[in-house]
């Protein structure tokens, strides 16, 4: 299987643009200490695409959005619980189905990070604030006219 370290688009001039919509990023180990799992596994739900990332930095790394990883209640907004006190985080469940969307319309890594970052008139904010406030089914309408 592709490791996800190697195939992850770098993101190219607009680098300082996707910083500036995504904000914190996190490296693999730390996406596997917030997910209370190993860096194997982290690397696994990488490559399962139910997250996207990009290399970046001086000595460029693969890394994450940080706010693809959830309060663990909120992993399903459409099923969410109440909170629980615990500070666990999971991976937002509607995420994959997104990212298999835009990807099968021609999207790379970078360019999916992007569109989920940058607000849109439609859904009046961006698709991922959208997807965590449980409206999957309109980002997805709006993401399916990108094709």
């Amino acid at each position: 299987m592709d490791d996800p370290q190697t195939n992850a688009a770098v993101a190219g001039p607009d680098r300082a643009d996707l910083d500036e919509l995504v904000g914190e990023w996190l490296s693999l180990p730390d996406v596997a200490q917030a997910l209370g799992t190993d860096v194997t596994r982290a690397r696994s739900i990488v490559q399962d695409r139910r997250i996207v990332g990009v290399r970046r930095g001086e000595r460029p790394t693969f890394q994450v959005p940080a706010r693809f990883l959830v309060p663990f209640h909120l992993i399903d907004p459409s099923h969410a619980r109440r909170p629980d006190d615990d500070g666990r985080l999971g991976v937002l469940a509607s995420l994959q189905g997104t990212i298999v969307l835009l990807a099968d319309a021609g999207f790379d890594d970078a360019a999916i990070i992007e569109w989920l970052f940058t607000p849109d008139a439609e859904l009046g904010e961006s698709p991922l604030d959208a997807l965590i406030a449980g409206r999957k089914s309109h980002v997805r309408r709006v993401a399916q006219t990108l094709a």
